[in-house]
């Protein structure tokens, strides 16, 4: 490849070798007719046999060392964990996100599934053998600008296909497998996903172990008693792999403040919104990870065998990712600079009621979607216009094509009819309402498709963007013979701006003044219309907070980047 660097070609041509099946060997030097010996060959001058010598004894030493480096690689690559992920998209072919590539990476909180037992994770002997996504990212790559951008969904998320049976948290759909994981954002988020990659604890810890530990700057003690994270001196800390661990793993973040013990911990207070606030320090490690393997440089042949050696043994994906892929796409995008790489998180309703009850099922602390920061979120992420179809890259229909049903979901008549009458003003084909049987006191609203197909999932992601509130996206069966059917949930409204509408074209729509703010009203603090329209605004009972950003900043006592030139010591753990 004209203009890259030698360790680089070299790296995607090994790549591709080990892709190709069989072990690589050391290529055979040609004979050579320099110089003649014993059979009536001239010998060259005695300075020159011994510079020969030496060429011939390093040249065979780097041989050597391609066979055996080769040889390795091939063996690790042999051990990756390849599955079958059904649902992965063949990715868009038009539109500005026409050939990019969406990985999901997924955090599996597997202990079973680890090759050694650590006490410090859980023991799968000792009753924790639950598998959930305890973190899940979707990687956004660009071949055309080589922008990377990164989304992470709250694992807490209550969506409507988390299992193949219904509603539940989404990082309890990996218990089914991938494939269903894949499933449940290609179909609530309408993100399309390429790649499957899956890290447990044990890969996690070796990448931090490969590159000798990274250091990270802690403001203030902070401690978790699940994760194991103990660190009662604040400043510069070298971290291993467990204890880098320890830090992406705790979601039940204490910290110190004045007046408190400095060697008691158990008694600081503890940081709220436990699942956001640990995926904002996640991003944040994140960050001074890249930095340490920029440091280090992909290309260079120790750096990137150690990072093999570490990450491929315990790696899980789709059985279409070829290590080929893997170095191509590492060495294509490893110049980024990672602190200028978006990181995003949806923004969510956080539930402040306590524990969430479902058609009397308890699914504890739960997290909402909230309507239109979700979808301009989404959009931003993947680089696309709001009347685009994220699954295509094509334009979204016109209203007037899409047939729409509305069920009555909290036993509010009125609203049903006046959400049917307010989305036929907007240009919608309504053929029928129904009503059926509340699952919770608070409820998502959700639009549902019942063919997954580009045609009826850009139909439904038409009608979401015309709401505002807890609104999410369904598969699932409709009524009435619609494409799409709305079943309204405790705290939504009816925009009153068609998608792609101008302001001339608005309607106006009246409903009752609601007493509390609603997440309808907070959600006017985008950039997207005010939602205005008709609606069940009850502030879902009031029992949610406010939106939350898509890009927060860190607390004071957040770890991050060590200042420049500061080198870290062992800390207090």
């Amino acid at each position: 490849m004209p203009g890259s660097d030698p360790n680089e070609e070299g790296l995607r041509a090994l790549g591709r070798a080990i892709d190709g099946g069989d072990e690589p060997r050391a290529p055979r030097s040609a004979p050579t007719r320099e110089g003649r010996g014993r059979h009536g060959r001239a010998r060259p001058p005695r300075k020159h046999r011994w510079l020969k010598r030496i060429l011939i004894s390093l040249t065979a030493l780097v041989l050597l060392a391609i066979a055996g480096g080769a040889g390795y690689a091939w063996y690790l690559n042999h051990k990756v964990h390849r599955i079958a992920v059904k649902g992965l998209s063949p990715g868009t072919t038009t539109g500005t996100d026409a050939g990019t590539e969406n990985i999901l990476m997924v955090g599996s909180t597997t202990r079973c599934g680890l090759a050694h037992q650590t006490a410090a994770y859980g023991l799968c002997t000792q009753g924790v053998t639950g598998v959930n996504s305890d973190v899940v990212m979707v990687l956004h790559l660009n071949p055309k600008n080589k922008s990377v951008s990164v989304l992470s969904l709250p694992r807490d998320l209550f969506v409507p296909n988390a299992r193949s049976t219904g509603a539940y948290k989404i990082d309890a759909a990996l218990y089914q497998g991938p494939s269903q994981l894949v499933a449940v954002i290609e179909e609530d988020f309408g993100i399309p996903i390429q790649h499957y990659v899956e890290l447990n604890f044990d890969t996690f810890a070796a990448v931090v172990t490969a590159l000798g530990g990274i250091t990270m700057y802690f403001p203030d003690r902070i401690f978790d008693r699940y994760s194991g994270l103990r660190v009662l001196t604040p400043g510069c800390h070298h971290l291993n792999g467990v204890q880098a661990l320890q830090v992406v793993r705790a979601r039940h973040l204490q910290y110190w403040q004045t007046g408190d013990p400095t060697t008691y911990p158990y008694t600081w207070p503890q940081t709220p919104q436990s699942d956001l606030a640990r995926i904002l320090r996640d991003h944040e490690f994140l960050r001074v990870l890249a930095t340490e393997v920029g440091k280090r440089g992909l290309g260079n042949p120790s750096t990137d065998f150690s990072l093999l050696k570490a990450v491929l043994p315990d790696l899980t994906v789709d059985s279409g990712f070829s290590l080929s892929d893997f170095v191509n796409l590492a060495l294509t995008y490893h110049h980024i600079n990672i602190n200028q790489a978006p990181q995003l998180t949806l923004p969510v309703l956080v539930g402040t009621f306590g524990t969430y009850v479902y058609k009397g099922g308890d699914f504890g602390y739960i997290e909402f979607p909230t309507e239109p920061l979700d979808h301009n979120v989404v959009d931003k992420f993947l680089g696309v216009s709001s009347d685009t179809n994220t699954m295509t890259g094509l334009p979204l229909p016109a209203p007037s094509s899409v047939k729409v049903s509305v069920v009555d979901g909290t036993n509010t008549a009125t609203t049903t009819t006046a959400t049917a009458a307010q989305l036929s003003h907007l240009g919608f084909d309504v053929v029928g309402t129904g009503a059926t049987t509340p699952p919770a006191q608070q409820s998502e609203t959700l639009v549902t498709y019942s063919q997954r197909t580009p045609t009826d999932e850009a139909a439904a992601q038409l009608v979401a963007d015309s709401m505002s509130g807890a609104v999410v996206l369904d598969y699932g069966p409709t009524t009435n013979g619609a494409q799409v059917t709305v079943t309204t949930g405790t705290s939504f409204a009816v925009d009153a701006t068609a998608p792609g509408a101008s302001p001339a074209q608005s309607t106006t729509t009246t409903s009752a003044a609601p007493s509390t703010p609603t997440a309808a009203t907070v959600a006017s603090t985008s950039t997207s219309t005010p939602a205005t329209g008709t609606g069940n605004q009850n502030a879902l009972s009031s029992g949610f907070a406010t939106p939350s950003p898509s890009n927060p900043g860190l607390t004071p006592w957040d770890p991050r980047a060590c200042p420049a030139g500061v080198t870290g010591n062992a800390g207090n753990w």
